[in-house]
């Protein structure tokens, strides 16, 4: 296995939260709680479920279960910030747990068993298992930007009909090995 998978999963989580990023960056205070009916999640509950599951999950996980006790799932889908500044302190915490947790992981770890819901995964498995979560709640969270935003939104990838000017701009240049976010407009 190549020594770059933790190098690279990181990417891909840094990739996912960008998009979260960007997205809040377009954003007003009142828009995190706007929802499609009563039945749909708003940004600032999804954001609510993503750090309940990531500080979950990646608090002590080589040696605690990453089902906490102290985790009540069900009260994440309940709207509780109230700013979009408390949403963005939670969720860089979210992040930050998430970060601290892999960093450090060595290739040797990745066979490692952990628990889940007193499942067992390879840690390899279990950040498979987070990164789908993370970028399904995040694309949720771009898509509800979106339309929020209407007419006002600003592509977070190739805005439609450029992808003419986009592929020849790529194509222009001379072949590299890129980052792993570079193609993935």
């Amino acid at each position: 296995m190549s020594s770059n998978y933790i190098v690279n999963i990181q990417n891909q989580f840094a990739y996912a939260k960008s998009l979260g990023d960007k997205t809040f960056e377009q954003l007003k205070d009142n828009e995190i709680h706007w929802q499609y009916n009563k039945d749909s999640n708003s940004i600032s509950i999804i954001v609510k479920h993503l750090v309940g599951n990531m500080l979950s999950r990646w608090t002590n996980f080589l040696t605690e279960d990453g089902e906490k006790n102290w985790r009540h799932r069900d009260t994440e889908f309940e709207d509780a910030y109230t700013s979009k500044a408390e949403l963005l302190v939670a969720w860089e915490k979210g992040w930050a747990c998430l970060f601290g947790a892999i960093r450090p992981l060595k290739e040797d770890d990745l066979s490692r068993i952990i628990y889940i819901r007193n499942e067992g995964h390879t840690i390899m498995e279990a950040m498979y298992r987070q990164l789908s979560h993370y970028s399904f709640h995040v694309g949720q969270i771009v898509y509800v930007g979106k339309m929020i935003k209407g007419e006002n939104w600003k592509s977070l990838s190739i805005p439609k009909n450029e992808s003419s000017n986009f592929n020849e701009d790529k194509f222009s240049k001379e072949k590299h090995r890129g980052h792993f976010t570079d193609g993935m407009k």
